[in-house]
């Protein structure tokens, strides 16, 4: 059963400014260490830390914003064959624990200056 859903979208640009005015603080405060080293090693780095960001945004949305979580404990990660998906840790993890939730679907894409994630929260 579905619990939630969330969509987002991201503009690069946005994120490619924001970061120029605040260059480590912001990446440091919204982004894990190993999604700022993904992202860095790739040729548009602003494009997939958007893309993860809408990621984040969606999933606060699917979970309907449970208080007290932290960025880092909201992490997008690769599996083996490098699709995205959705690590919670902490406080975040508990949130989803206790709301019933047993899966999360991501699905992301950019083009251009678009970045957008979706969401899905399903129970068991």
């Amino acid at each position: 059963m579905i619990l939630g859903i969330g969509i987002d979208l991201t503009p690069v640009s946005r994120m490619a400014e924001a970061m120029a005015r605040h260059p480590d603080r912001l990446e440091a405060k919204l982004f894990t260490d190993g999604e700022r080293a993904y992202c860095r090693a790739r040729a548009d780095a602003a494009q997939h830390f958007a893309a993860r960001f809408a990621a984040k945004e969606a999933l606060l949305k699917a979970l309907k914003v449970p208080p007290g979580l932290s960025w880092h404990e909201l992490e997008v990660v690769c599996d083996e064959g490098g699709a995205p998906r959705l690590e919670l840790h902490g406080e975040a993890a508990r949130a989803a624990s206790s709301a019933g939730v047993a899966r999360l679907h991501l699905s992301i894409t950019h083009a251009a200056d678009q970045a957008l994630a979706f969401v899905v929260a399903e129970s068991a």
